[in-house]
């Protein structure tokens, strides 16, 4: 879980354990610890490690602490005491999705992400101990590149049947009553559940705002039933070691996959149903245009968080898998850079060498998993050639200036990033 301060560390441990070995057991007690000033310590430093935007109200870090920090969170915890908090609206920005759409997060003031850092860092465990196997997004010790190993191998041992859900503005719309009556059921403390109420009506009548500090908890939360429907499926169907069907979810990405032998039709079929079933239970809504079903052994693809699956021979001779970066993703990486490139051409090349090597870190970091060395190469090649056209127009003259400057030498003099390495696949 996430490192804290050994008392609260020790809080949530034991919690964790207690929920763990009563799966029935409804806690009580809980405000108080969200309202402990250790508590809300931990949750400020989490925020502040996240850098984010101020909210509506302007407030900023910086100047938090340039008022006095202490004096921030005593206030905090006089309102929490007293039952007197009650959170702002969150401001509103608009992120580009790609052709032409935007996502809408709701960004709550430092103030509000402190209280939320708060509760989470109080109904986590409990809700850590109820999640399946197979949820990966925004969990501790979870990763996406794990829950893109989970999938390539259930490839590898010819699950190729793919449902590709695509959950049709799912933080938008998660009903409040629903989600506050899953949470009802391992919380039996009012205050806590008066205080959600409250954090969930500042972002609207319905869903969860993206960009909520606890908004991916509840998310997970939210579909949590979906998993265990799924975990069912593959335990009434295995035989031995053997599973016929997997699955991954990130908080709203998921991917079902089922054996491709013909004696697995009805399985497949009826997983399509059970999730059909259990989304409208929660009202929520499959985008069937995006939803796709397909058999990877008839040549076809699918996308799951940003890489592109696909059954392909091996050197060998065997069935196995291929995943590489998305085009899409490769596009808006490329985007990215280039309009660092324009944005800043009348600076030195260090200067621009010193904004895209993050984004290019940032990115590969993500990528390194899998076969992404071919679009490694190409990203590299792209790079190497945007530094050389822009020293080129800094002298006032074309090209590229092959015979001018070696491979190496950009990288030795104005340390471009090089780090373009693929992770040993296990």
């Amino acid at each position: 879980m996430t490192t804290t301060p050994l008392p609260l560390q020790d809080l949530r441990e034991r919690i964790y354990l207690k929920a763990k070995a009563e799966p029935d057991w409804r806690f009580w007690g809980l405000y108080v610890h969200v309202c402990k000033i250790e508590t809300l310590k931990e949750a400020y430093r989490m925020a502040k490690a996240n850098n984010g935007a101020p909210g509506i109200d302007g407030v900023t870090f910086e100047a938090i602490e340039k008022s006095g920090l202490e004096q921030f969170l005593e206030g905090i915890r006089g309102e929490l005491v007293a039952e007197t908090y009650w959170p702002q609206r969150n401001r509103q920005k608009e992120i580009p999705k790609g052709k032409g759409k935007t996502r809408t997060l709701g960004i709550p003031t430092i103030r509000d992400r402190v209280v939320q850092g708060a509760l989470k860092l109080i109904l986590e465990p409990i809700f850590e101990a109820d999640f399946q196997e197979g949820s990966y997004g925004y969990r501790p010790k979870r990763t996406a590149h794990q829950a893109v190993q989970r999938v390539a191998e259930a490839i590898v041992s010819s699950k190729t049947r793919v449902i590709d859900l695509d959950l049709a503005s799912y933080f938008d719309t998660v009903r409040h009553d629903i989600l506050l009556g899953k949470v009802a059921e391992r919380v039996n403390d009012d205050k806590v559940m008066h205080l959600l109420k409250l954090i969930l009506k500042a972002g609207g009548k319905r869903g969860v705002p993206q960009g909520g500090v606890i908004s991916p908890l509840l998310s997970n939360i939210y579909l949590n039933e979906v998993d265990k429907m799924l975990e069912k499926a593959k335990e009434v169907t295995r035989e031995g070691e053997y599973v016929h069907l997997e699955y991954a979810r990130f908080a709203d990405d998921v991917v079902v996959l089922v054996d491709s032998h013909t004696k697995w039709d009805w399985l497949y079929n009826g997983a399509i149903q059970r999730l059909k079933e259990e989304l409208a239970k929660l009202d929520v809504k499959l985008n069937e245009e995006k939803t796709k079903y397909l058999d990877l052994a008839k040549g076809e693809n699918f996308g799951f968080l940003g890489f592109d699956f696909r059954r392909v021979r091996t050197l060998r001779g065997v069935w196995g898998v291929r995943y590489a970066p998305k085009m899409a993703a490769r596009t808006k990486l490329l985007h990215n850079v280039k309009e660092v490139f324009r944005r800043f051409r009348s600076q030195p090349v260090s200067r621009v060498v010193e904004l895209i090597n993050p984004i290019l870190r940032g990115w590969v970091a993500y990528f390194r998993v899998g076969h992404s060395s071919k679009t490694f190469g190409y990203v590299k090649d792209w790079v190497e050639k945007k530094v050389r056209r822009h020293l080129m127009q800094a002298r006032g003259r074309q090209g590229f200036g092959w015979k001018r400057w070696k491979r190496q030498w950009l990288y030795d003099q104005f340390r471009l990033f090089n780090g373009y390495r693929v992770a040993p696949r296990c």
